[in-house]
């Protein structure tokens, strides 16, 4: 054992990307449908931090790999982010995180009066429980030592484990039925308007009293297939192209419009044949499809836009990512245009803006930096957090100037799942040997204090979420996340449910209770005299 020590001190990269494959290995583990995932890293790491302590990656690691998962996921979800918190749901739902965060910050410190916990370690115990190293910093430069660490390295990993086995058993019990992206195509179904009543209306007439999400892309008249616009007027004749997130919608619309047609429209293509263009040119990029300028010829229309698994109906608002897919109904000949316009790479829909991301990721780091001061307190400083306030921003922004803030799908994800990866691994091989310390130095008691306080983090949020307000399980495994703040809780909700409301929910949370953590940990040593 002592020789395989040496050895992993020696190789401290190798040792890295030992525990990184170990963790992903022990994560794929199921045990009656429970599994660790990602978050099994951190345990590995335990591990290898107590069997080689020297073997630990410097913390610069760790805070690379932290800030990168941050920046990734801010700039994904800046948009649902700002539109939480101006909307009734997002704002309960902050109030619900809020509750559980508190919650646990009293129970700390309770177990500071009641059990004769030092401050430090209450504070750290309220850090690891929360998962949140600039809160466990912010403490440590507030009370002056390395107290709160040792409490942090015991609750850290209860803080991981059990809001896990939270959703695991909820989802268990609850049994919720989640609808997992299919990744369906736009459904489509040619129509001949019957009524002559409609003979000279408008298509923008006749889309305001169809179904949501209907549209009509394209008509055949006088044996020639046309692009629709709004302002095109119904002729004798007609038959229109409908397409539609659903078949049922299509149905719905035919009985509104009219006879149903196959083939009249998609069977000739000579004035109009489908091509899907990828979005991969910076120009086009992170501008709205209402804003672009399509290159002159013959008419064209654009019919679906097929971003990752899903299908978005074209709406002139919608902005252009990195690999979207632009489904179009133009002329043969006008293909290498349409093309050379979008870009059409599929290379280029896994690369992004180093320039954008060094200045994005350098604002994050400056604003962490800062100092603000806080009445009664003393000054506040965000750390890390700042990097996820930026990366928020300029995901509502998507586009300065010419500087392109969006990052493609695939290589977001290659990211954020690299730096997730990178930040468990450093965090558990440094706290390893503590951790060891700890518990043999003061039984099980530090860990029982350590899971209440998770519980109290966990369970209002769950009890709110679920029974009171009888929220979906996928919203409120996204606020759990969110508040308890682990990148691993997350990864965990998003594979019981592989829909986007968890991802949203921790973006929308996170920033705000991370915060809120700091805030409390900056304020509980000035009023109890710490």
């Amino acid at each position: 054992m002592e020789t395989l020590s040496n050895i992993l001190a020696q190789q401290p990269m190798m040792a890295l990307f030992l525990t990184v494959a170990l963790g992903y290995l022990l994560g794929e583990v199921n045990i009656k449908g429970f599994s660790l995932g990602v978050g099994a890293v951190l345990f590995v790491a335990l591990f290898m931090g107590w069997l080689a302590p020297k073997s630990a990656p410097a913390p610069m690691v760790g805070t690379l790999g932290l800030a990168l998962f941050l920046y990734a996921v801010g700039v994904q979800y800046g948009k649902q982010f700002f539109v939480g918190l101006t909307s009734t749901s997002g704002r309960r739902a902050n109030l619900i995180a809020l509750s559980g965060v508190l919650l646990s910050g009293i129970v700390s410190v309770l177990f500071m009066k009641l059990s004769s916990l030092p401050l430090g370690h209450a504070l750290g115990l309220f850090a690891g429980a929360g998962t949140s190293t600039p809160t466990l910093q912010a403490a440590i430069v507030q009370l002056g030592n390395d107290d709160p660490a040792v409490g942090y390295s015991v609750a850290y990993p209860l803080g991981v484990a059990g809001p896990i086995l939270f959703l695991y058993i909820c989802f268990m019990v609850l049994k919720p039925k989640i609808q997992a992206p299919t990744g369906g195509g736009i459904e489509m179904l040619e129509i001949a308007p019957e009524d002559s009543a409609l003979k000279g209306k408008t298509i923008g007439d006749l889309l305001a009293g169809l179904p949501a999400g209907i549209d009509i892309a394209a008509l055949r008249r006088a044996h020639h297939n046309l692009p629709a616009s709004r302002s095109m007027a119904l002729a004798a004749n007609d038959v229109l192209l409908v397409t539609g997130p659903s078949r049922e919608a299509l149905e719905q619309a035919a009985k509104q419009l009219g006879e149903v047609h196959h083939g009249r429209v998609t069977g000739d293509r000579r004035d109009l044949d489908y091509v899907r263009i990828f979005a991969s040119r910076a120009a086009v990029v992170g501008r709205s499809l209402g804003d672009l300028k399509l290159p002159e010829g013959r008419p064209h229309a654009l019919v679906q836009v097929r971003r990752g698994d899903a299908d978005i109906m074209p709406r002139p608002d919608l902005v252009l990512e990195f690999g979207d897919r632009i489904g179009m109904l133009a002329h043969r000949d006008d293909f290498a245009a349409l093309r050379k316009f979008f870009g059409d790479s599929i290379k280029g829909t896994a690369e992004f803006s180093y320039i954008s991301i060094g200045f994005g990721m350098a604002l994050g780091f400056l604003l962490g930096a800062i100092n603000f001061p806080l009445p009664g307190v003393g000054k506040l400083a965000l750390g890390l957090s700042g990097v996820l306030i930026v990366a928020l921003v300029l995901g509502k922004l998507r586009r300065t100037g010419g500087l392109n803030w969006t990052i493609p799908l695939s290589a977001n994800l290659v990211l954020r799942n690299l730096g997730l990866t990178l930040f468990l691994a450093q965090v558990g091989m440094a706290s390893g040997p503590k951790f060891a310390a700890t518990v043999s130095q003061t039984g099980f008691l530090m860990l029982g204090l350590g899971a209440i306080v998770v519980v109290a983090l966990v369970l209002p949020i769950l009890l709110l979420g679920l029974g009171v307000f009888k929220m979906p399980y996928d919203e409120v495994a996204g606020i759990v996340a969110g508040a308890c703040g682990n990148p691993a809780i997350l990864a965990y909700a998003n594979k019981l449910a592989p829909t986007d409301k968890p991802d949203i929910g921790y973006a929308m949370i996170f920033p705000g209770m991370t915060i809120i953590k700091i805030l409390f940990v900056d304020i509980v040593p000035a009023v109890l005299g710490g």
